[in-house]
């Protein structure tokens, strides 16, 4: 039986698209893909599981006073919805320890840049485009992306996978941020959701 995969999005959902094709090309084969959780309205995301005929909710960050409140909320959700495996995707929100005591082990999350040779480039205030902005001023010549377990520290979970890209001269942030996610993202995300699954399924 595969297990229930839910994608956390916040925006255009390129990693969730990936996530879809891996599954249709059947590099995950042991999970489906079967709810979408975006944490604001009106982003690709939404429209790339409604197009994929993938069940989505909508779960407002704004719209509960806490942290807390929301991850409680958004752990109540997932229950629900009998999940499994939980892959946040460009996520914006660091849900808390209930959560993540609620799926320990369970739950991954893609960052753009190598944690284990730079973890500096980690942490609550690395996202998005400022993680590529970072590596930029700091002179690195290789950048990349990690795929690890999500546990209460932020970015500082086990690592699944990792992947190395080239920084290249004239390279501005949004460059470098495309290139990240199609020579490193979009690759590793996918194997790291099988790898968690089969490791998970020895386990029990």
């Amino acid at each position: 039986m595969k297990n229930n995969i839910a994608v956390l999005v916040s925006g255009g959902g390129t990693n969730l698209q990936a996530l879809l094709d891996a599954e249709k090309s059947g590099i995950i084969k042991s999970g489906h893909i079967t709810l979408v959780v975006s944490s604001k309205p009106g982003v690709y995301a939404l429209t790339r599981a409604e197009n994929a005929g993938i069940k989505s909710e909508i779960l407002e960050r704004k719209a509960y006073d806490s942290i807390t409140e929301y991850s409680v909320a958004m752990r109540d959700l997932l229950l629900l919805n009998n999940i499994d495996i939980v892959v946040l995707a460009g996520f914006m929100t660091i849900l808390d320890e209930s959560f993540c005591e609620a799926f320990a082990e369970r739950i991954i999350n893609v960052h753009p840049a190598l944690l284990s040779k730079n973890p500096e480039f980690g942490g609550k205030s690395f996202y998005g485009i400022k993680v590529h902005e970072a590596v930029l001023q700091s002179g690195v010549k290789t950048t990349g992306a990690t795929v690890h377990i999500v546990t209460p520290e932020c970015d500082r979970g086990p690592i699944l996978l990792e992947k190395e890209v080239d920084v290249l001269e004239g390279d501005t942030p949004e460059i470098l941020q495309k290139r990240v996610m199609e020579q490193a993202e979009w690759i590793i995300l996918p194997q790291a959701v099988e790898i968690l699954i089969k490791d998970s399924k020895n386990e029990n």
